[in-house]
């Protein structure tokens, strides 16, 4: 089924310039479209890849807490 929009003039030019000679505004459309989920996609992967980095931190500040925990190793100098 094909349907109609419409468009607001300056959003018809913009995508008047994005097509590549007889492109269709439906495949524009669709090349945007793509694009913004791909870059949904790579934003996801990143966050869950910085995420994973912090919690890396994370672990190794843990453990060198846990290795100074043990007060009685430490000499007081008594100053």
């Amino acid at each position: 089924m094909v349907t109609t929009i419409q468009l607001n003039e300056d959003v018809k030019r913009i995508l008047d310039g994005m097509k590549n000679g007889k492109e269709t505004y439906e495949s524009v459309i669709l090349s945007l479209i793509k694009f913004s989920q791909n870059q949904k996609r790579n934003q996801k992967e990143l966050l869950i890849e910085g995420c994973k980095e912090m919690g890396e931190e994370n672990l190794k500040i843990t453990k060198e807490f846990e290795a100074i925990e043990d007060l009685s190793q430490w000499k007081w100098d008594g100053n």
